[in-house]
């Protein structure tokens, strides 16, 4: 007969429970690659977006007894606007295992994973749409490809391209980009592209990789967005939704935890997110709920720092 957690062995779950939380990734998702999931102070905190202070000649130069020229870096603009995600996962009782000192772990890991993974989907979408939106980008940061300079396109030169994008960015931010951000359907095509095949048809007997492709584009990283989505209201066999499909952007993106430092975008995210509330037992749906919170928004914080290529297929 399996044995019920009681209130004070819940207790003991909740907090292991929420360090899984926040150290659980889907490792099909790319968005934080683009968007890093910094911790800011509380709701009331402003996004920092990033100007040109730090490439700016600042005439530093000081007269004994003059006073010394300040300057800050980033600036507080609107107010950041979390959202909240929240989802509960359920383990009934009559699969619940036992433990010897804290029953139920396992089982709650596994069913808070994937209520993590629909509360990451939702994310992944939002940061996409984000990102793809060519509205976001100035006039410097972006090119629409067509006819023949389509990557679809033998006739296409996806690294001259990509070189267009670099500079664009070197010139408005001081850096050049680290991530390229590739649909699947774009960088499968990229991977048969004549070009691209034709630099390895004597190096590699394999197929173009991520890494592969990075060399060739001389870009530290090549990140491909995998993820699909239904409808919460989609038939099981409608046809999914490619979340990135068609997406190719350039961006400089700090690998860091600290949101003052410059980046293309962070996701915002509140202290301890996502965390799993304490575990309460519903008798008549003779189940332990645990209620899983994720509390963020995803925002482009220096769009010079991105570039997009539009309808590259």
């Amino acid at each position: 007969m399996l044995k019920n957690m009681s209130t004070s062995q819940a207790r003991v779950i909740d907090p292991i429970l929420s360090n899984h939380a926040q150290g659980y990734t889907n490792m099909g998702l790319i968005g934080s690659k683009l968007f890093p999931l910094v911790t800011v102070p509380a709701r009331g905190a402003q996004i920092l977006k990033f100007g040109k202070e730090s490439f700016r000649r600042f005439n530093a130069r000081r007269a004994p007894g003059a006073n010394t020229l300040r300057v800050q870096y980033g600036y507080a603009s609107d107010p950041i606007s979390v959202v909240q995600d929240a989802l509960e996962a359920v383990v009934p009782w009559e699969i619940m295992q036992e433990a010897e000192k804290v029953p139920g772990v396992d089982l709650a890991k596994g069913s808070i994973e994937m209520v993590l993974d629909s509360i990451g989907l939702n994310l992944e979408y939002e940061q996409a749409q984000l990102a793809k939106d060519a509205a976001n980008y100035g006039g410097n940061n972006k090119i629409t490809l067509t006819s023949t300079d389509k990557w679809s396109d033998d006739a296409s030169d996806p690294k001259a391209d990509v070189q267009t994008g670099k500079e664009a960015i070197r010139l408005m931010t001081g850096r050049y980009p680290n991530t390229l951000c590739l649909g699947a359907d774009v960088f499968n095509r990229l991977c048969v592209h004549p070009k691209v095949t034709d630099h390895f048809k004597y190096t590699s007997a394999d197929s173009v990789t991520k890494e592969m492709l990075a060399r060739y584009l001389e870009v530290d990283e090549v990140i491909v967005g995998q993820a699909v989505s239904l409808g919460e209201d989609a038939a099981d066999d409608d046809a999914a939704e490619d979340i990135w499909a068609g997406t190719a952007l350039l961006a400089w993106v700090s690998r860091g935890q600290n949101y003052r430092t410059p980046s293309y975008g962070y996701t915002y995210a509140l202290p301890g997110m996502p965390f799993v509330e304490e575990p309460y037992n519903e008798r008549n749906a003779k189940s332990w709920i645990y209620p899983v919170t994720h509390e963020r928004k995803a925002y482009i914080t220096g769009a010079d720092a991105g570039f997009l290529f539009v309808t590259p297929l």
